[in-house]
């Protein structure tokens, strides 16, 4: 019933924590209790006035409470009061003009993606914290076991804390540095929205919505970024199909068959839009790359006239940024298209064997290309 609310604000109330309190794990762990209780007592006495302010008051309790056996088990009373005193701590020093204001998620992009751990875990975490997916399903984007991965996320947060990373704005440089993982990250959790890889229905509206409020933000906060521009057109122009992708038995409809007056115009007029605002930015990276063709589809009024040329221009540059065996089976699609079933079959030939295409249909190496 509160899923969607839930989902919104835990990334808030996490920020809240670490940049009180520090310890990410712990502060993690407070605010899965807190959302578990909330669950329970919001189905009985109804919704708070004020959930966030709800949530990080009892969060900050079970920390407190988790805080204080900690130092109990661990026999270090006095250095950890000294490090992490109870009644307010602050990981921003006075007068840090990056402290942060508002809403916490932008710092919890960029902490996740702190140079302490590489570039694998910085994305699991940032799914993990930010996202809200859980472990398996980030184990499922990696094709990995949900124990190996459940051990990567562990090792990222611990990470960070012996790092002494604190909750701050990055520098303009930590951001350089940063942001790809940031993207990449961003991008999954729409996937996993947008074509679900556990649970009953094939879309998960609440997590490709909420991957695309993300990043508004980040586009709101970073405009003259072109991948975040490129990022959120792409996002925009997939998920302008989603209303023709399902048919009444919940089956996926493929793209040529979809009904094409069922598609959002508003957001393809606003991808559309920011597709052309992202080439002008400045150098072309896969996000542009991708938006760029997925405008194309969105633009066709039929599968007919689609100008498959174009794309298939597209997908050959896309594959400087990508040699992924899904970009180079995307690119024969349109390749066929354009020159004909044999051309393309004898290409395919040549990545037929590729481990990563066989029983998955998105592949293991980030953003899966439009149609």
């Amino acid at each position: 019933m509160y899923g969607g609310l839930l989902r919104r604000e835990a990334p808030q109330v996490l920020g809240a924590l670490v940049r009180r309190y520090g310890h990410f794990d712990l502060a993690e762990d407070a605010v899965q209790e807190a959302l578990l209780r909330a669950v329970s007592q919001w189905e009985q006495d109804g919704l708070p006035d004020r959930p966030r302010a709800w949530l990080i008051q009892v969060a900050s309790r079970v920390l407190t409470d988790l805080l204080r056996r900690e130092i109990a088990r661990q026999s270090r009373e006095e250095r950890l009061a000294r490090a992490v005193p109870l009644d307010g701590y602050t990981t921003a020093g006075p007068g840090d003009e990056r402290q942060p204001e508002g809403d916490d998620s932008l710092v919890l992009f960029f902490l996740c993606c702190h140079p302490a751990n590489s570039p694998p875990s910085q994305v699991a975490l940032m799914l993990r914290a930010v996202g809200g997916l859980t472990t398996e399903e980030i184990a499922r984007a990696y094709l990995v076991p949900s124990a190996t991965m459940g051990q990567r996320i562990g090792r990222a947060k611990s990470a960070i804390e012996a790092a002494g990373a604190r909750f701050l704005i990055p520098t303009s440089l930590e951001r350089h540095d940063r942001l790809p993982a940031v993207l990449h990250a961003l991008y999954l959790v729409f996937n996993e929205g947008y074509t679900a890889t556990s649970g009953e229905q094939l879309v998960r509206v609440d997590l490709s919505s909420e991957a695309i409020r993300l990043t508004r933000m980040l586009r709101a906060a970073l405009p003259s970024e072109p991948g975040v521009a490129g990022l959120l057109a792409l996002m925009l122009l997939t998920e302008a199909r989603r209303p023709a992708r399902i048919d009444l038995r919940g089956d996926a409809v493929p793209l040529p068959e979809q009904d094409r007056s069922l598609w959002n115009r508003d957001l393809i007029v606003e991808g559309t839009a920011l597709v052309i605002e992202a080439m002008s930015l400045g150098p072309l990276g896969p996000y542009q790359l991708q938006a760029a063709i997925a405008a194309l589809h969105d633009e066709a009024t039929t599968d007919e006239t689609t100008d498959w040329p174009q794309i298939l221009a597209l997908y050959t540059l896309l594959q400087r940024y990508d040699d992924s065996p899904v970009v180079a089976l995307s690119r024969l699609v349109a390749l066929a298209e354009v020159q004909g079933a044999a051309t393309a079959l004898e290409e395919f030939a040549a990545i037929a064997d590729e481990p990563r295409l066989r029983g998955n249909h998105r592949g293991p190496r980030g953003p899966r290309p439009s149609p």
